[in-house]
C-alpha cells in the first residue's frame, strides 16, 4: 500500500470555511423567517377552498344521484355533515359512495359550516329549491360560499 499514490483532485481538494458555512445556514434562516407569513397564509386560503369544494362535491352527488334515479334527492347540509334523502326531503335516507352506515357524508376538514336550507334536486338535476351554504375559516374569519343555482349547478364563490 505504501506504492499506491492518491489522484491529484483529492490532493487539491479544498472544503468550505467555517464562515462561509454559518454564511449560508444565516441566509436560509433569514428566507425561513421571511416566507413564514406567506406560507400561513396561504395554507389558511387554501383549507378553506378545499372545505368549500369538498362540500360542493357532495352537494353534487346528491344532483347525480337525482339525475341517475329519475326522481327527487334532498340534500341536507347540518354542520360538518351532509345527509341526502330520495323521494324529498321527508324520504328515505341515501347510502352509497361516501357515506357511513348511516348515510351521512362528513366533511373532512375542521371549518363551519352554516345551512342555508336543504337543497331539492329534481331528477333532470334541476333544483325546485336553490340554496347557498357559508364555509367559514375560524382561524382568520375568511368565508366562501357554496351556491345552488336553480338550474342546479353547484359554485364555489
Amino acid at each position: 500500500m505504501t506504492g499506491m499514490r492518491r489522484p491529484a483532485a483529492f490532493l487539491n481538494a479544498r472544503g468550505f470555511s467555517l464562515a462561509e458555512l454559518s454564511m449560508v445556514a444565516a441566509m436560509i434562516g433569514l428566507l425561513a423567517v421571511l416566507a413564514t407569513p406567506t406560507f400561513l397564509s396561504y395554507w389558511r386560503s387554501s383549507t378553506l377552498g378545499a372545505g368549500a369544494g369538498e362540500l360542493a362535491a357532495a352537494v353534487n352527488l346528491g344532483r347525480q344521484v337525482a339525475i341517475s334515479r329519475n326522481t327527487t334527492v334532498c340534500v341536507q347540509v347540518s354542520g360538518t355533515s351532509v345527509v341526502m334523502r330520495t323521494g324529498g326531503c321527508g324520504g328515505t335516507l341515501w347510502t352509497g359512495p361516501g357515506t357511513d352506515g348511516s348515510g351521512v357524508i362528513r366533511l373532512a376538514n375542521t371549518l363551519q359550516v352554516s345551512s342555508g336550507g336543504n337543497v331539492v334536486f329534481t331528477g333532470l338535476g334541476a333544483a325546485s329549491t336553490p340554496g347557498s351554504f357559508t364555509v367559514t375559516n375560524p382561524v382568520d374569519g375568511a368565508i366562501r360560499t357554496v351556491v345552488v343555482s336553480t338550474s342546479g349547478r353547484v359554485t364555489v364563490q
